[in-house]
């Protein structure tokens, strides 16, 4: 262990979150080029003077790697201890703990159309691509399902899509007129926000946890899509 790149006090050792003192441990691995975690707390005993609350804290860091996908075994060593970088590691030492915070909030099962298109974006590092990726996909099943060309789109299909009186071919007749405006408003905010300024304008989504909110977004419009009439049968 280098102490040029390893600089945290015991203190900081045991009051870093979790996730924030892994990221320490692992890029000291990759800066020394260690490749068996045995070792390395072996030095950080060294170190740390043999302090066990420090080193069960490290030795806890090494745990949340290895249950986070961040670390594998290297299968071309022998030693149990023996470990390499795994691809998700490599990236959030490039992305930072910002990027897998927002990975972990997509930890959820979405629809489909969005785990084939939309994730794998995201995963990338692809943000604003995979944020308006999800709204498209909202505003293209709302066109099909309520049966229109392409001639319509953006705020303006959802307005015909959604209308509340007379109402459109995804209202809901059986509810309260306010709730079929609600809705309307819902999808014409959502895509006038989030899907036409990248259409019209360069709108960066940097921030992975905003990205990630967007498409989770995309996904609960989509199943309360799910529940509308369906006349895609009528178009054109």
């Amino acid at each position: 262990m280098n102490n040029q790149s390893w600089e945290l006090s015991p203190e900081e050792v045991l009051t870093l979150p979790l996730d924030e003192l892994a990221l320490h441990v692992l890029r000291d691995a990759k800066i020394n080029g260690e490749w068996n975690w045995g070792n390395w707390l072996i030095s950080a005993k060294q170190g740390y003077g043999r302090r066990p609350d420090v080193l069960g804290a490290l030795s806890e860091a090494w745990g949340w790697l290895q249950t986070h996908g961040l670390i594998a075994w290297n299968p071309g060593q022998s030693a149990q201890q023996a470990f390499v970088i795994s691809r998700r590691g490599e990236q959030l030492l490039n992305l930072g703990l910002t990027w897998l915070r927002a990975v972990q909030r997509l930890d959820i099962e979405m629809l489909p159309v969005l785990e084939q298109k939309v994730r794998p974006q995201f995963m990338r590092g692809d943000f604003e691509i995979a944020a308006f990726t999800a709204m498209r996909e909202v505003e293209v099943q709302v066109r099909q399902r309520a049966g229109f060309g392409n001639d319509q789109y953006g705020v303006r299909l959802m307005q015909l899509a959604f209308a509340a009186d007379p109402p459109g071919p995804l209202s809901h007749t059986d509810v309260e007129k306010s709730e079929r405006v609600a809705t309307m408003e819902l999808f014409k905010g959502a895509i006038g926000v989030f899907k036409n300024p990248p259409s019209h304008r360069q709108v960066d989504f940097d921030d992975p946890t905003e990205a990630a909110e967007i498409i989770l977004f995309a996904d609960l419009l989509l199943r309360l899509l799910d529940k509308t009439p369906d006349h895609s049968s009528n178009t054109p």
